[in-house]
């Protein structure tokens, strides 16, 4: 079975939803303060901790299971015990790679939530697999120890694969910005006095949907209306203070800096300059100092101007 096939036969398990309904409502529950979702997201480190985090289990797993195949050529007493640190170290770092996958399944519906409870399932069995390995290794038993792991890794192996059917099929995880254009120079958006107190209002710009909203202050700020996490758009939210709530999922976001100050969502939104001119708001390229566009889509910009 290919990687490829496994892909399709995991989006095809309709059993998985609901388990995933009942499941998700007790993860809300369980990371409902701020500071622990934020911290399981990942919005203290600027990105995804849960893609971070599966580096380790699987390249150790994945030593041991060499070191293992080598064991077989004779060289147990040399390369046995380094198979099982490996495979200890390997099993006890999936843990929080769990934990924290588990997290990011909490907001996720429709196609990618059946992916998502597969894979969380098949990572859970390939880690009691490694678990029990361990536990053989320890009675001596290490035939039978070494199938359990190695099972473990090909069971592990596949969720690794659905985790990037995810992140780069579906883009869960994955700023939603990412390829919108910014403007070349300033455009005219709307009058000046149809924007006052904390509304949240939609412009487009040359086809990028763009928030405009003032401070609590009167300051004029203008971000990306297309939330980073998950595309919720964030003119159909409501305010916090200074900052804008996602209607889809509650991320907050600052709208002076575009900082995420709530999770989910663990990258910024980007910034635009924002002016006022002849009683028109107008919208222009991001801020040099700010929370800029993504560098993909400056590339299109200058390729399309190259084109032109």
């Amino acid at each position: 079975m290919t990687f490829a096939l496994a892909g399709r036969i995991a989006a095809s398990q309709r059993w998985a939803d609901p388990l995933a309904k009942k499941l998700q409502p007790l993860i809300r529950r369980a990371v409902r303060p701020d500071p622990v979702r934020n911290f399981l997201d990942g919005v203290w480190l600027g990105a995804p901790l849960h893609p971070a985090l599966t580096d380790v289990p699987v390249g150790t797993w994945t030593a041991a299971l060499a070191l293992d195949i080598a064991c077989l050529f004779g060289r147990e007493e040399t390369l046995g015990p380094g198979a099982d640190r490996a495979l200890a170290m390997g099993t006890l770092s999936a843990v929080p790679a769990v934990v924290t996958g588990l997290n990011d399944l909490r907001d996720l519906i429709g196609h990618s939530r059946r992916i998502a409870m597969v894979h969380a399932l098949l990572n859970i069995a390939g880690l009691s697999l490694s678990a029990a390995s361990l536990f053989y290794r320890r009675n001596g038993r290490r035939d039978l120890a070494r199938g359990l792991s190695g099972t473990g890794y090909l069971i592990s192996a596949t969720a690794a694969h659905l985790g990037g059917e995810l992140s780069f099929g579906l883009g869960i995880r994955v700023n939603r910005t990412l390829g919108q254009t910014p403007p070349k120079d300033f455009v005219a958006v709307l009058e000046e006095a149809e924007l006052s107190g904390d509304e949240l209002r939609r412009v487009d710009v040359d086809g990028v949907p763009v928030l405009l909203a003032r401070t609590s202050g009167g300051e004029l700020c203008a971000l990306a209306n297309t939330c980073t996490h998950l595309g919720g758009p964030l003119h159909e939210g409501s305010r916090d203070g200074d900052g804008v709530v996602c209607p889809w999922h509650g991320s907050c976001f600052d709208l002076g800096t575009g900082a995420v100050l709530r999770g989910p969502a663990v990258f910024p939104q980007a910034r635009y300059e924002v002016r006022t001119h002849g009683g028109m708001i107008e919208v222009g390229p991001p801020d040099a100092d700010g929370a800029e566009l993504p560098e993909i889509a400056n590339l299109q910009s200058r390729s399309r101007r190259r084109q032109a």
